[in-house]
């Protein structure tokens, strides 16, 4: 007797679905914490909740102040300069990792996405971060913030003295682009003293040499115009 396909007692059951060792009956499943790897102002000032954070560095890339900011830390008139990262094969660059769990997760990439990709014009990325304990655990991916060439803010390469006379100029909605670089700066001076960073420095060191000059360019304005001028004739 042939079976017939519209009767539902003769169709086969579909086996039970096995529970997944992660997420057991009545609980929620379990989602990995993320991490999330800061190299500039997120050193400082990530602006979401996180877990834990752990200081090291990430392995072929070289920090660099070729990103233009027309927001942070600048404006359209007068772009800042903060950093990105280029592509290093012998290079590697110290920051901040942070650990970001349930509900911190989507916050947290939500609130990076505007600041980061929206207003900065970065993309992401996953890279391999190595912490900066010598008895922490191995090292793990981590989601990073990179400025590409094909965005339009990039800056380029410029000269020490040129990014330190540009960022000397320029401020936006989070403060003066000078903050942002003096904070980077001690950033890597105390919780990375073993590590080199001559990009940064340089540029620190340039910045410092040129701002007595313009406090005494100032000066000098304010006591020329407060002396009496002879006339002529």
């Amino acid at each position: 007797m042939k079976r017939d396909p519209q009767r539902p007692e003769e169709r086969p059951e579909p086996p039970p679905r096995p529970s997944l060792p992660c997420s057991p009956p009545g609980q929620a499943e379990v989602v990995p914490p993320v991490w999330i790897f800061g190299y500039g102002s997120l050193v400082w000032r990530p602006g979401f909740e996180f877990t834990s954070r752990k200081v090291g560095f990430i392995r072929g890339y070289s920090r660099r102040f070729w990103q233009g900011d027309t927001f942070h830390r600048g404006s359209e008139k007068m772009p800042g300069r903060v950093v990105t990262l280029l592509e290093d094969c012998g290079a590697c660059t110290w920051g901040v990792a942070y650990e970001v769990r349930g509900e911190q997760i989507a916050a947290s990439l939500e609130y990076l996405n505007m600041r980061e990709a929206v207003l900065g014009g970065y993309d992401t990325k996953l890279v391999k971060f190595h912490p900066q304990e010598k008895d922490a655990e191995e090292p793990f991916l981590a989601l990073v913030y990179i400025a590409t060439p094909q965005n339009p803010s990039y800056l380029g390469p410029a000269s020490e003295e040129d990014i330190a006379a540009q960022i000397i100029v320029s401020s936006g909605c989070a403060g003066h682009n000078i903050e942002y670089l003096l904070r980077l700066a001690d950033f890597m001076r105390y919780f990375c003293p073993q590590a080199e960073d001559k990009h940064l420095f340089s540029i620190e060191e340039a910045l410092i040499s040129i701002l007595p000059c313009l406090y005494y360019t100032e000066d000098s304005l304010e006591e020329t115009a407060s002396v009496p001028q002879k006339s002529k004739g």
